[in-house]
């Protein structure tokens, strides 16, 4: 046990070790309050004084909630060594998170932008008080959890710290070598005399090797043989890195060296996020300091990006999901713009549903008017233009799952099985991207199969217009006492009869149309519930999920058996039997992987495709059968108008008392009008009112045509 006036700690403690100083988790003496104390080592005081003092200055000007509390500096006992009081931060560090196999593959996206705002924000802190970290890293970035159960990630290690302007420069050299500016590598690392002096912006280059590093995974920079085995590739790497590159590879022994400009495929990152990262990381991992961003701009877009709200869509044609970032003050029309970035489907084309009803997005407006999504619940985006499926686009687990060596090789069997078991996990939530995706494309087609099925029964209503009009006019009704003028007008009114007939047959077949689509569609609705009941069903997911927990087992027992010297007979036969039962677990989960997720999945992209042909082909069918009832509509409105004019011009031919109007032509046959003319009249009226109902209802048609016409159709397949 060690202590101070109020701390109190045991060696066994600890927490982290450096160069000049330990640290370890201890406990106030009369709360009982867990803090961490910095006790630092016999190295630490062979430095000059002025050094020794820096990181007590620094950590007391400093005060913000994304940089680890300097509670108080204490003595040990006797030897009088100086110990830092600091807040404890219970959940380790980004670097152990990053280690453990759950994130080989990188941080999920939401807590990558926990750690994205924490350690801008904390930056910020730092260049308001004019201080430069010198020593950023995953190991450096503490992590706790917060009140409302998230994570909140500190900077701390202030040892290497120093006040220092934008404009200063600084020659001494501190830091790790795998996250240094490369200026500072030759000199700390290659040990090469040269007289550079480093600025503030060396600081920017180990955030963009944090940032990629928990974004993937993996370090950016990996000459053959990894970064400590290699140092002069790896200073090559650092150094003839393109510009724009934000990655550099050597996979073969004096290999060439691969650039990557884009992150991984296995990156965990939407590509809506991976747009907006990827131009901040080319351009602060840039060896030239001259060329390098300073920090005004990287604060600009890093806020810019942490300050946008992200809205989920899913592209029913595509069948991917798609993270779309705005601004909550941009307009709809920079949000479709935005969409039209990542999927190619103009503004034009897009139309959207959601949670089942059609959503008419305005382009004046506000994005705020968009509702609130989520993975689970996202805009449904149709594409009138045509396109194939596509489909989540992603890399074969089993390609980075390694064997074990035969021998017994505590370290290597180790690592060997937290590789595997990373694999394993990536496999896990491809899993469950890939079933959620399948999700998304039932219950999408069942709500564009819906809204079809909805318009057919309202076009189906209004088709079915009374055709008694057409005959109500008989051949009976014509008089040989009527005038010359009548019977002509009686004859245009009987060519229009005939005319309403052909009308009444075409809306008959287009009411037989529909009839039959609306067969089709509901047998399209019942293969989609039963198949939305069988991906409910799957247990895929179960599956993978109990290897899972089973392999993480014996990777507990492997990490303990690493911290041994070695093991006995017994527990070396035991550690055999477990390497081959974590093999057939690992063969075990790619197997149901493969065969009940990626093949099911794949099945499911055919059968998507051919059911958005049919979509697309049944509401091609709609809009013709809406021309031609508009057409119909257009007649009838025409037919509807001559009808008016002849009933304005018999009735002011003939008075309501019988007697002929004196402004009429030509003279009467007869005295007084024969009773035939009277009927004619209002058989004329009749016609016409019948003809104003067929009018209204075959407009009101027309409508319900043009809503439908606003119904996203399916791409070709």
């Amino acid at each position: 046990m060690q202590s101070t006036v109020n701390y109190l700690w045991h060696t066994d403690d600890l927490l982290g070790q450096g160069a000049t100083a330990s640290v370890y988790k201890a406990r106030n003496k009369k709360s009982g309050e867990l803090v961490a104390v910095k006790v630092f080592n016999t190295a630490s005081y062979m430095r000059p004084r002025e050094v020794q003092m820096r990181e007590f200055e620094v950590l007391r000007r400093l005060n913000h909630q994304n940089i680890v509390k300097l509670f108080a500096v204490e003595e040990t006992g006797p030897s009088r060594q100086k110990v830092l009081v600091m807040e404890y931060c219970s959940s380790g560090s980004l670097l152990s998170v990053l280690e453990s196999p759950e994130h080989a593959f990188g941080l999920p996206e939401d807590e990558f932008l926990v750690v994205l705002r924490c350690v801008v924000a904390g930056m910020n802190h730092l260049r308001e008080n004019g201080v430069v970290h010198r020593d950023i890293k995953p190991g450096n970035i503490m992590r706790l959890m917060g009140a409302e159960g998230r994570s909140i990630y500190k900077l701390t290690d202030f040892g290497a710290a120093r006040e220092l302007d934008d404009d200063e420069k600084f020659v001494s050299v501190y830091g790790t070598e795998e996250y240094l500016h490369p200026d500072m590598y030759e000199r700390a690392v290659l040990h090469k005399p040269q007289q550079k002096a480093f600025g503030v912006t060396v600081d920017l280059w180990s955030i963009g090797v944090t940032l990629y590093h928990a974004a993937t995974g993996s370090l950016p920079f990996i000459p053959f043989g990894g970064p400590r085995r290699n140092k002069e590739i790896m200073y090559r790497i650092i150094t003839e890195k393109p510009a724009g590159a934000i990655a550099g590879t050597q996979r073969g022994e004096n290999g060439p060296l691969e650039w990557s400009y884009t992150l991984p495929i296995t990156c965990r990152l939407s590509l809506g996020l991976q747009s907006q990262l990827v131009p901040i990381l080319a351009n602060i991992l840039e060896a030239e300091q001259a060329k390098c961003w300073g920090f005004d701009q990287f604060f600009a877009e890093t806020s810019d990006i942490l300050q946008r709200v992200v809205v989920h869509v899913f592209s029913l044609s595509q069948a991917v999901l798609h993270h779309v970032y705005i601004h909550a003050h941009n307009t709809i029309a920079i949000f479709l713009e935005a969409v039209y970035k990542q999927t190619s489907v103009a503004p034009r084309h897009q139309e959207y549903l959601f949670e089942g009803h059609l959503c008419v997005l305005e382009p004046s407006l506000s994005a705020q008017h968009i509702a609130h999504t989520t993975a689970s619940s996202p805009l449904t985006l149709f594409s009138m233009a045509s396109e194939t499926p596509k489909g989540l686009a992603f890399r074969d687990p089993a390609l980075d799952i390694l064997k074990f060596v035969p021998k017994v090789d505590l370290p290597g069997d180790c690592n060997t099985a937290k590789g595997v078991l990373g694999a394993g996990y990536q496999a896990l939530r491809l899993a469950r991207t890939l079933l959620d995706g399948q999700e998304l494309m039932l219950r999408g087609l069942h709500w564009v199969v819906e809204v079809l099925q909805t318009t057919c029964r309202r076009t189906l209503e209004v088709t079915r217009t009374p055709s008694s009009s057409s005959s109500s006019l008989g051949s009976d009704r014509f008089s040989p006492v009527a005038g010359r003028s009548e019977i002509q007008e009686l004859q245009e009114a009987w060519a229009l009869r005939g005319r309403l007939r052909t009308l009444a047959e075409v809306l008959s077949r287009c009411s037989q149309n529909i009839t039959e689509t609306q067969k089709s569609l509901s047998a399209l609705s019942s293969d989609l519930v039963k198949n939305r009941d069988q991906v409910h069903a799957d247990r895929s997911i179960q599956q993978i999920q109990c290897c899972l927990d089973k392999m993480c087992l014996i990777y507990k027992q492997f990490k303990k058996s690493r911290m041994k010297p070695g093991l006995g007979y017994n527990e070396e036969q035991i550690h055999k039997l477990d390497k081959v039962n974590f093999s057939h677990l690992a063969k075990r989960l790619l197997q149901v992987f493969q065969e009940e997720r990626v093949q099911k999945y794949q099945a499911a992209l055919v059968t998507h495709g051919q059911r958005m042909r049919m979509v697309h082909d049944t509401r091609n069918h709609l809009r013709l059968v809406g021309c031609s009832v508009a057409a119909c509509n257009t007649e009838a409105q025409g037919a509807q108008e001559s009808l008016s004019k002849i009933l304005d011009w018999l009735s002011h031919q003939l008075l309501p008392d019988g007697t002929k109007g004196a402004q009429t032509s030509p003279p009467p046959t007869a005295p007084h009008p024969s009773p035939a003319q009277a009927d004619l009249v209002l058989h004329m009226q009749e016609l016409c009112k019948e003809m104003k109902v067929l009018a209204f209802d075959l407009q009101d048609n027309n409508r319900i045509i043009e809503r439908l016409s606003r119904v996203p159709s399916a791409p070709d397949v």
